[in-house]
């Protein structure tokens, strides 16, 4: 039996032993498995705020392809980047590598919206420098059409705007030692032992000319969370999730500090306005996701709710009390805006399951258990991590696979 048989071969038995179990606890999705041992294979982070792992079309998958789970990527340790076609089985074809990516987040892929077909981004770093940078890759060229390079302040891409011309970035290597599950290991900073720098923070990078233009620096907002917060002068400060509305005209994103000390925490949230108004928000928890205009959707008093960026009030709910036993989870919100997943685990056993509402049915359908393994926290964790297709009809999660390597792999929730 040739290889390529042979895959197809354990992806149909896959198939049908995870629809058999789906359909003894729920109805109206199917589980495929479309990646394979014994090297792992995983999307990043989830898909939230228009970060999708389908081209335009939806022949196309990008994954990383990595030879090992337990330990966290330094300088040394490409991933590779691969195609996955949908037309052909999920067959995996290599295209580029990067040294700049971690289990939780990748490598940052978004598809480009100016050309969602053929052009992707990625963020990379220097192996002489350590410097980090991010990649336009284009796959009918099979070449970077451009890379984004800082020397003075070497950010990479946290973020594009959903309409596209734009992409948010930050300092990974801050990150790294601040808050290593987001970072790159070993990349190059040029903040050590400053708790507040004025020349860091978030970046605006336009695509087309490549200027980078500092959005908010963290010396700004110490300055806007002292007064309630006082013990943020003794904080190292770092950002998490740089979310970009659908209309393009407004960034959420935490500012953080102390979370690897016994230190009071700083945890505020901010949104940033393309002219820059700042505001300080109540804390909306979780990983939040952007709904419509200037609505959010997160967690707050254990429901899954709907804050007004505009009011700073609580204007609505998704699904009931129950329908989410962890509104906090790893949340993603369909292009169309009709469906809506929430991802949430549990550590013993290690396992994740998915909560789909169908917003306009008022149908809720909850999966059955995808393994995590071992990793159920700190560095190496497998979130849930649930990623949209374009039409709202077929979710990418991460899960370990049954097989000897217990690898880390790709499976596809399909709504029918």
């Amino acid at each position: 039996m040739s290889a390529r048989v042979f895959s197809l071969f354990l992806t149909c038995c896959a198939l049908v032993t995870i629809c058999q179990q789906s359909s003894a606890d729920s109805q109206g999705y199917t589980v495929r498995q479309i990646t394979f041992g014994p090297k792992h294979h995983f999307f990043g982070y989830i898909g939230h705020v228009g970060n999708i792992p389908w081209n335009a079309s939806g022949r196309y998958i990008l994954a990383l392809r990595v030879g090992f789970q337990d330990r966290l990527p330094d300088a040394n340790d490409p991933a590779e980047i691969v195609l996955l076609d949908t037309q052909d089985n999920y067959s995996a074809k290599k295209v580029d590598q990067t040294l700049a990516w971690n289990p939780q987040q990748g490598t940052m892929f978004y598809w480009n919206p100016q050309a969602p077909e053929t052009q992707f981004f990625f963020n990379d770093r220097d192996p002489e420098t350590g410097k980090l940078f991010t990649v336009l890759f284009d796959i009918t060229s099979g070449k970077r059409v451009r890379e984004y390079r800082f020397s003075d302040t070497p950010v990479a891409n946290s973020g594009v705007a959903q309409k596209g011309g734009y992409f948010l970035a930050i300092n990974y290597g801050r990150m790294a030692r601040l808050r290593p599950v987001t970072g790159y290991v070993g990349a190059w900073d040029w903040t050590l032992g400053v708790n507040a720098p004025k020349d860091d923070g978030i970046f605006k990078i336009n695509i087309k000319t490549g200027k980078k233009e500092l959005l908010v620096s963290f010396a700004r907002l110490r300055d806007e969370i002292r007064s309630s917060a006082p013990h943020v002068d003794n904080a190292a400060l770092f950002i998490n999730h740089t979310l970009w509305n659908r209309d393009d005209d407004r960034v959420y994103f935490y500012a953080r500090g102390n979370f690897r000390s016994k230190l009071p925490k700083v945890d505020v949230p901010f949104t940033i306005d393309m002219d820059g108004t700042l505001q300080i928000h109540q804390h909306v928890g979780g990983h939040p996701e952007w709904e419509q205009g200037h609505r959010m959707i997160g967690d707050a008093n254990g429901e899954q709710i709907i804050y007004d960026t505009d009011t700073k009030k609580i204007v609505g709910k998704l699904g009931q009390t129950d329908s989410f036993p962890d509104p906090g989870g790893d949340i993603a919100l369909s292009p169309n805006g009709k469906q809506f997943v929430n991802g949430y685990g549990n550590k013993r056993p290690g396992e994740n399951f998915y909560a789909i509402l169908l917003r306009e049915e008022g149908r809720l359908i909850r999966t059955n258990a995808f393994s995590r393994g071992s990793w159920v926290s700190g560095a190496l964790r497998l979130d849930p991590a649930p990623c949209w297709n374009r039409t709202g009809t077929q979710i990418v999660v991460p899960a370990i696979s049954d097989d000897a390597q217990q690898s880390r792999q790709m499976f596809v929730i399909s709504l029918e």
